[in-house]
């Protein structure tokens, strides 16, 4: 038998990630979105990430009939577009400037997010109540700045890097995954 859901909540608010917006444009023009922490790079040849959706979403349809979606990944002051989307708003777009990324025209957080990625749907798995997106990175934009980070039932800024450079103790220079995991198939590590 499993954990109960409340226990399974407990477990994981102790394992910090990275916040992201995920966005599309519905068949009527309209924008949709959700805020993502489950979310991992997956390939880098080809460039697939993957991230989870409520099977009830309304933007998990807009990414099945459209094919495509925008992955925002946020910066240290993108907390209230975390919250926004987050939230059950009927408009989570309100009061939120954005702009068309380059190749779909999809919804760029751009003052909200250091990152953006346009994906094409791979592949849906269905996974107990949601769904497994796997999507090919086609296009991105970065700009430098921290990342916001979710955990332990709040938000953070990624601590600034110590001086010395990026490399930590056991890291491959040319792909950063640890020397440990190389070539082992553990995945792809950014």
């Amino acid at each position: 038998m499993s954990v109960s859901v409340d226990e399974f909540r407990a477990l994981m608010r102790h394992f910090p990630s990275g916040v992201a917006v995920v966005t599309s444009i519905d068949g009527q023009g309209c924008p949709v979105g959700f805020t993502c922490s489950a979310l991992c790079s997956v390939s880098f040849d080809p460039p697939v990430l993957l991230i989870c959706v409520n099977s009830r979403s309304q933007t998990l349809l807009t990414i099945e009939s459209r094919g495509v979606f925008a992955v925002n990944l946020l910066h240290d002051g993108g907390r209230s577009a975390a919250e926004a989307f987050a939230s059950r708003a009927a408009d989570r777009f309100a009061g939120l400037r954005w702009w068309d990324t380059p190749r779909w025209s999809l919804p760029a957080l751009l003052e909200h997010a250091h990152a953006v990625a346009e994906c094409r749907v791979l592949d849906l798995m269905p996974a107990g109540d949601h769904v497994v997106v796997l999507g090919e990175v086609i296009e991105t934009m970065n700009e430098p700045r921290l990342p916001l980070l979710y955990g332990l039932g709040g938000y953070s800024a990624w601590p600034r890097p110590e001086a010395g450079g990026a490399n930590g103790e056991g890291l491959c220079r040319s792909c950063g995954q640890t020397e440990a995991g190389a070539g082992d198939g553990a995945g792809a590590v950014v």
